[in-house]
């Protein structure tokens, strides 16, 4: 399975969709019963294809709810195998969350420990909250303040997320953030 096409599939999962885009349909977790209706992948921003966020929008269980995100794959020359990439998501009461994808999950009760170091400098670590039962890592809400602003010109951050005696690494290029960000923002109310 190719990289591009395994972050809107975790997203999927996370969200609960199918990606119309393949024709691959994920499993919806338990928590994300409801949830299980589809979502379309497109390209937002970039040239090339390691270079582009692409945008999902999934249905929720109510009529007319629907839930919208961006996700980057990671850098697979600088990032380890279980790393997949980062996740910018709507969530409720206006707010935006900031996930890491992993591809081997933790515990689902687990509180990793992930520090951010962006490419101009500045590092940050923060506890995080499994999501999806242990694929991805919820960051604290004010890591959303760092998508909306500081990270959309920084050209990549490097995330370390560590769990007992677990350590994921990744890099993600964060070129195109400020598009594909103003796209969620758009759609996050629809």
């Amino acid at each position: 399975m190719s990289g591009l096409l395994l972050i809107p599939l975790l997203a999927g999962s996370l969200l609960g969709a199918a990606d119309r885009a393949s024709g691959t349909t994920v499993a919806c977790s338990a928590s994300a019963v409801g949830w299980c209706r589809g979502a379309a992948v497109v390209e937002v921003a970039g040239s090339a294809s390691t270079s582009v966020w692409k945008f999902t929008r999934t249905q929720g269980a109510k009529d007319g709810e629907s839930f919208a995100a961006i996700m980057k794959t990671a850098d697979t020359t600088q990032s380890d195998p279980d790393f997949a990439g980062l996740i910018v998501r709507c969530a409720p009461k206006g707010k935006v969350d900031v996930l890491v994808a992993l591809i081997r999950p933790f515990p689902p009760r687990s509180h990793p420990k992930v520090t951010i170091a962006a490419s101009g400098g500045g590092t940050l670590s923060f506890e995080g909250s499994m999501a999806a039962a242990g694929a991805a890592v919820l960051l604290p809400d004010e890591v959303s303040a760092f998508a909306a602003g500081k990270w959309q010109t920084t050209a990549s951050l490097s995330v370390v997320v560590r769990e007992s005696d677990s350590e994921i690494k990744g890099l993600v290029a964060l070129n195109g953030l400020r598009e594909a960000y103003n796209s969620l923002l758009a759609n996050c109310g629809q």
